[in-house]
């Protein structure tokens, strides 16, 4: 790789971990002020994105908008004073959604209510309780097996009243009407693999595709809080996204470097399977899961009668790393170098759309490539692949009818390398391409 494009990679990464860094704090929820707020940091940067908006008690498919949660302070006191569970020192403390309290307890009556986790005695678990009322707290277990004996006041200063559920969307139109379409969310606290990754890794593709000059394809990015926003956003948009969607991919857990995940669809063989499994040619550690394995947005986008053609694309699965959904997923676990590869994955999805997905090679029978300089004219004994015969059997396979992606699962050449071929190839005029 080229200075100038390490150096361009960095740049990236840069400002994506700033971004989810500064994002970190909020506490965010499926509703209230805090996602909005994390909402106009988005907007501020790319006011392509415009808010949609879904009142409390609007009825989306079977599921009705919840009230807004809004918390001001939460602790749990000792008799003797000492405060533990303290929500201004980490908004994890307090179960999402609780319900207000203020009253004196016994320790026995207290434990009852704490989230902990005893196999990673260290973390401070993520619980919310969005459809039920209830109140709980969250304590590392460390914490929970050093609390003392005695009583203890419970204090929850929250609310839940009418509001409004949002989300985000932008477009970014292109020669056809014809539509990528990218979906993350955004509605837990503080959690930076499994909250803030995809968001940000989100937002600079849209940045990418806005510097596509002369973009073929209509671009659709939407960040919403997760289920009950896909859901809703799905009632909305959904006889829209049926005529123009060719493909989509909902981003989640895309910011550590230990492997590269892709759930599939329900059916498994959508261009978006095919997309996102040619787009992990040749990188380490990579793993397939099917749709028995959801647990994110795609389990609205390709549900029975939706079926839009989107699959999940994660570092590490959700669930499938320790510190998963608590507070150890900092940014020890999110790391520059892991979002700038997360990166690298999507925007060569979207530069094989965008050169034409479809190649098809200009003459019969192979083309004499030694005489444009792509093929050594002297004829030497060579032990292993001959560095020319990648672009030999790119050519093979120009036929108008495999896909890029089908030529990276024949070839097992990398996407990347794919795309850069099919470039030289095209400027040499020996093969076209077409777009769906």
């Amino acid at each position: 790789m080229s200075y100038l494009k390490t150096k361009k990679y960095t740049y990236i990464g840069e400002k994506m971990l700033a971004l989810a860094k500064d994002l970190f704090p909020l506490n965010r929820s499926i509703m209230g002020p805090d996602i909005r707020n994390s909402f106009q940091k988005f907007i501020e940067i790319n006011p392509e994105f415009i808010p949609i908006k879904f009142s409390s008690g609007s009825q989306v498919f079977d599921w009705q908008i919840p009230k807004e949660w809004i918390i001001r302070d939460a602790y749990i006191e000792h008799e003797d004073g000492k405060r533990f569970a303290e929500f201004k020192k980490c908004n994890l403390h307090i179960m999402g959604y609780s319900t207000p309290i203020n009253k004196v307890i016994s320790k026995s009556e207290l434990i009852k209510k704490i989230h902990t986790i005893e196999n990673y005695p260290s973390a401070i678990p993520y619980v919310t309780s969005y459809y039920k009322k209830d109140w709980a707290f969250c304590l590392s277990y460390q914490e929970l097996k050093n609390l003392p004996e005695g009583n203890y006041r419970v204090f929850i200063d929250s609310e839940h009243k009418k509001g409004e559920l949002s989300l985000i969307e932008a477009v970014i139109p292109g020669k056809s009407d014809k539509e990528l379409f990218f979906s993350s969310y955004l509605c837990h606290p503080s959690l930076a693999n499994n909250e803030l990754s995809g968001p940000v890794l989100l937002n600079e593709l849209l940045n990418y595709v806005k510097t596509l000059k002369q973009r073929k394809y209509t671009y659709r990015f939407v960040i919403l809080p997760e289920t009950i926003g896909s859901v809703a956003y799905l009632s909305k948009r959904l006889s829209l996204l049926k005529k123009k969607m060719i493909t989509g991919f909902n981003l989640s857990c895309v910011g550590d470097e230990r492997s590269y995940s892709h759930i599939e669809s329900r059916n498994g063989n959508n261009l978006a399977d095919k997309a996102l499994k040619a787009a992990l040619q040749g990188l380490n550690n990579v793993v397939r899961y099917s749709f028995l394995e959801r647990g994110s947005d795609e389990r609205q986008y390709c549900s029975p009668g939706i079926d839009l053609p989107l699959c999940t694309f994660c570092r590490t699965k959700f669930g499938k790393y320790k510190e998963y959904h608590t507070s150890n997923d900092n940014f020890d676990v999110v790391t520059q170098n892991g979002l700038i590869g997360s990166y690298k994955v999507i925007k060569n999805i979207i530069d094989a759309f965008e050169i034409g997905l479809f190649p098809s090679v200009n003459y019969f029978c192979e083309p004499q490539l030694g005489k444009r300089n792509l093929y050594p004219n002297t004829s030497t004994l060579y032990s292993g692949r001959h560095p020319a015969q990648t672009r030999m059997d790119i050519l093979a396979y120009s036929d108008s009818v495999n896909s890029i992606f089908d030529i990276v699962e024949k070839t097992e050449i990398k996407l990347e390398n794919v795309i850069d071929e099919i470039e030289i190839l095209k400027k040499e005029k020996l093969i076209k391409t077409k777009f769906l």
